[in-house]
């Protein structure tokens, strides 16, 4: 079983990561991970910190020479706002003394963990609330995850992502996008990602780029920010992974869990999701062939699971983010401190970061993703889970055909 653990705040020293359970062998590199940190950071509308960050992760352990090695891999990447500012965040986020003489935060933003942070661990001061639920996290999440994508490579199953709406600006109808997506995953989803890296606003359709991109700079004139909807694509995946046996191994319940968890994402929907709830189920089930003596469906609406199990088709995944609660504009709250409303103050924050979130939500469906891989075919290195993968797939795929047969 996979796990990972992330440590460190938005304006401390660094982030921390470790990932366990990662069998050895596994080809990789700091590079191969700075490619997702950067990666993260591209999207038009993003704030001030794009400019300062330039994320390279350093790994401490569990590779030698390229190649994890089984044990623990631990993982740093250092904040350059800390480094940088070395008069002010050193002495604002010490990790010892008293915090005497520093100014306090008490004007909590709706929409934020800010208040909710407070009430929960006690805090006068919400700057340990901000600068833990910042989505800063979200850089060492992607570089952990990064690692299981890594594994997933090595067996055909690729990841992309590409943006469908940002505020008002987006497309309209799964019809407008769906043939564009299958042209380019037909290789393989990395296509995908590549395609959607070309546009400032991870967007396969040049004339929505441009009026996302003006919809962004009015919304920046008008001190507001906006949330959107991004698309998250899995190829190369075998039909067997996940259960149905258990609530909590279904891959359907993990992927939703896996996508809420990312910062300021507020719905999930897998396959035609919201847009099955409303139409009949002779439009919505997708309708099984044999081929060759392999199971196939003739559509994906599903969006390649059913019942909590992979069917073997592409998983689709959506997330919908709300609008970035810092804005400049301010809203009404209360102050922590003297109970008094106020306005909200300013801080440094990005219009949009809907494409940043599409590149983070990549990286934690390839963890769910990797587990679910791991659970089915397992083993202590790369060549053992090979060997397993190799004398079972055709099996997931053919055998319940020869026995009808």
């Amino acid at each position: 079983m996979l796990r990972y653990l992330t440590a460190g705040e938005s304006h401390g020293e660094a982030l921390i990561g470790i990932v366990e359970g990662m069998p050895a062998g596994v080809p990789l590199t700091a590079e191969v991970i700075n490619e997702q940190l950067a990666r993260r950071w591209q999207g038009y509308g993003r704030g001030g910190r794009a400019k300062i960050e330039q994320d390279r992760v350093h790994i401490y352990s569990g590779v030698r020479f390229s190649k994890t090695i089984g044990s623990p891999i631990a993982l740093r990447i250092d904040n350059a706002a800390y480094h940088r500012d070395r008069a002010h965040w050193p002495e604002v986020m010490a990790v010892e003394g008293t915090g005497e003489g520093i100014e306090k935060i008490t004007l909590p933003r709706p929409g934020h963990a800010d208040l909710v942070g407070a009430q929960k661990y006690g805090f006068d001061d919400l700057r340990p609330v901000i600068d833990r639920a910042s989505a800063r996290e979200t850089a060492m999440r992607v570089a952990c995850c990064t690692i299981a994508r890594q594994l997933l490579r090595q067996f055909g199953i690729q990841i992309g992502s590409h943006v469908l709406r940002i505020g008002q600006v987006g497309y309209e109808r799964p019809e407008d996008w769906q043939a564009r997506v299958e042209a380019l995953i037909a290789e393989g989803a990395e296509a995908l990602a590549r395609a959607a890296d070309q546009s400032p606003v991870r967007m396969l359709d040049p004339e929505l780029t441009e009026r996302a991109i003006a919809h962004i700079q009015e919304t920046k004139k008008q001190g507001d920010s906006l949330g959107g909807v991004y698309e998250v694509v899995v190829t190369g995946v075998p039909p067997g992974l996940g259960s149905y046996v258990h609530w909590d191994r279904r891959l359907d319940g993990q992927l939703a869990q896996a996508i809420l968890s990312i910062q300021g994402q507020k719905a999930v929907e897998i396959g035609d999701g919201i847009a099955a709830a409303s139409l009949p189920g002779s439009q919505v089930h997708d309708p099984i062939t044999k081929e060759n003596g392999v199971f196939r469906r003739r559509s994906n609406h599903a969006g390649g699971l059913e019942g909590g199990v992979t069917t073997g088709m592409p998983i689709i995944v959506r997330g919908y983010m709300k609008p970035i609660p810092t804005l400049i504009k301010p809203l009404e709250t209360v102050d922590i401190a003297t109970g008094e409303a106020q306005p909200t103050r300013y801080e440094r924050s990005d219009v949009t970061s809907v494409p940043a979130a599409s590149v983070v939500a990549e990286a934690t469906v390839a963890f769910v993703i990797a587990n679910a891989f791991l659970e089915k075919f397992g083993g202590d290195s790369l060549e053992e889970i090979r060997r397993r993968y190799e004398a079972e797939i055709g099996q997931l795929s053919t055998g319940l055909a020869s026995k009808l047969e």
